[in-house]
């Protein structure tokens, strides 16, 4: 297995230039910043939003679907685990020092022209909601990882009982093949706008 950074770093420079378009299309009563900074990067801040009469400030953190260029999946994976340097180390959507107020989950990427994207789709999602939701739901930090732990898989779909694997979501397992060995609460976007927990931006 070889480590796709490089790659995945020209793709998001690519999609950026699309997600710039579609904020200054939809987002009209604020203006962004897109972060370079590293440290603010690994905090879970890719831009700022801030809303131009208010001055009300966001910390958004873009998350896309690269892998699956000119497909629309109804899932995302939200990152409860992955491998760095012979450990495993904790994901995004548990990470109590991530400084993320919403993400933007990025799916439905298409690359109608060559080297350019040329549309995509947007679902907001509040974290602070989506991770009181899965608590009341008893899906947490500690009772995921009893699944995992005891799962005895190493690639592939797993049922949990709080969700409904059809409707709702699961875990999955992808540390066969992928070299960060992630492990993955996979999670319909239909059923996150639903409860209230994410809108669709575009």
């Amino acid at each position: 297995m070889k480590s796709t950074f490089t790659s995945d770093l020209n793709k998001e420079r690519k999609l950026s230039i699309l997600l710039d378009a579609y904020y200054k299309k939809y987002l009209t009563k604020y203006s962004t910043k897109r972060i370079v900074d590293m440290k603010k990067q690994l905090a879970g801040i890719d831009i700022v939003f801030t809303h131009k009469q208010s001055k009300a400030v966001y910390y958004i953190d873009e998350k896309a679907q690269l892998d699956y260029i000119n497909d629309d999946l109804p899932t995302f994976a939200f990152e409860l685990t992955y491998f760095k340097r012979d450990l495993y180390k904790e994901g995004w959507l548990f990470d109590d020092r991530k400084k993320t107020d919403f993400y933007a989950l990025v799916t439905a990427i298409y690359e109608d022209e060559p080297s350019r994207y040329t549309t995509c789709k947007i679902t907001m999602v509040n974290r602070q909601k989506l991770c009181s939701f899965l608590k009341e739901k008893k899906i947490t930090k500690s009772t995921l990882a009893t699944y995992y732990h005891n799962a005895g898989t190493k690639q592939g779909k797993l049922r949990i009982r709080e969700l409904d694997h059809r409707t709702e979501g699961y875990l999955y397992f992808s540390t066969i093949k992928k070299v960060e060995k992630p492990v993955n609460l996979i999670l319909r976007l239909d059923y996150l706008i639903e409860n209230g927990l994410a809108k669709r931006l575009a």
